[in-house]
């Protein structure tokens, strides 16, 4: 199979036709074979009877359905599962992203074979104060962050490598990181093509202002995972021992003044009377709680059987 395409969606159904007549169309005249996987995020519109409607009369047609919304990130991650082309794309259902752009998307990951090509909305059509401001200050911070020189990392619109989507874990709100994520896992030939952007055609969107906190909330997570997520005792373990030192040294120093000042009959406060004292404390507190917390989490990550530890990337006489 050439193309798998994955749209997650919630309360669509207007769009949901149009939408697959219009894929179904750009497939037929490029003579692709291919596979479009609906995955309804807990809709609470009639999305899923139109989806039953069109698997009908469509054998191409694959869709799954989550008993609540979960999220777009489960939505995808449970696509990406079944998803059998060699290449998958993923799209939004809302009519914004455009169809025709999925065979030069293809041609960018089988001709010249990147692992993921980014979709960028150069030209949007969204509210300049509520999406297109906050979303350039977003990929700023993701590209500063990430070391990745991309523009629209949230764009719905991405092709992948069958490979890659088989190997990242999309969870919680991570799916605008997904580029990150292929990162993290040693896919580095990422590409970015500008697609058209087009205006909402039906309904209203999902996402508020709230998206861009929980976004940027994300970024410094998925930036600290990337570094230390398999190695937690380097970032925990150098920050606690580095303060329960630098505490002891400032404990021992203020004990070596009192016993100085005191042999020499100089008259001195009592060491629980100085403040320096409970500072020099609480640091080699505070540094024995985070060697410990770098301890625990190594511990977990050692006893935990869903861990990967590598990926393959090829098996040669075996």
């Amino acid at each position: 199979m050439d193309i798998s395409v994955v749209i997650p969606l919630l309360n669509e159904a207007e769009s949901l036709q149009e939408l697959y007549d219009w894929i179904a169309k750009v497939m037929q005249s490029n003579r692709f074979l291919y596979e479009v996987i609906f995955i309804d995020d807990g809709s609470t519109d009639n999305s899923w009877e139109v989806i039953e409607k069109l698997a009908a009369s469509n054998t191409s047609i694959k869709s799954i359905r989550f008993q609540k919304n979960y999220g777009k990130s489960q939505a995808l991650d449970a696509g990406f599962k079944i998803a059998q082309g060699r290449v998958v794309i993923t799209m939004d259902a809302d009519l914004q992203d455009n169809p025709e752009e999925i065979p030069d998307l293809y041609n960018l990951i089988i001709n010249d074979n990147f692992d993921l090509i980014s979709g960028w909305k150069k030209k949007r059509y969204d509210n300049v104060l509520t999406k297109n401001i906050p979303s350039k200050l977003f990929n700023w911070a993701a590209r500063k962050t990430s070391g990745l020189k991309l523009h629209d990392f949230n764009c719905g619109l991405k092709a992948y490598k069958n490979d890659v989507v088989k190997t990242i874990q999309v969870s919680g709100e991570m799916h605008r990181y997904i580029p990150v994520l292929a990162k993290n896992e040693g896919f580095y030939k990422i590409g970015e093509k500008v697609v058209q952007h087009q205006a909402r055609k039906y309904g209203e969107t999902k996402f508020g202002m709230n998206r861009f906190i929980n976004g940027f909330l994300d970024l410094i997570t998925i930036s600290f995972l990337s570094k230390f997520g398999k190695r937690p005792m380097h970032f925990f373990g150098l920050w606690g021992t580095l303060m329960f030192i630098l505490g002891f040294m400032a404990s021992a120093y203020i004990g070596i003044i009192k016993l100085y000042k005191l042999s020499n009959g100089i008259k001195t406060i009592l060491v629980t009377n100085n403040p320096w004292f409970y500072i020099a404390l609480t640091t080699m507190i505070l540094g024995t709680l985070l060697f410990l917390a770098g301890f625990l989490g190594e511990l977990i990550i050692k006893s935990n059987p869903q861990q990967k530890h590598y990926t393959l990337k090829e098996k040669l006489n075996f």
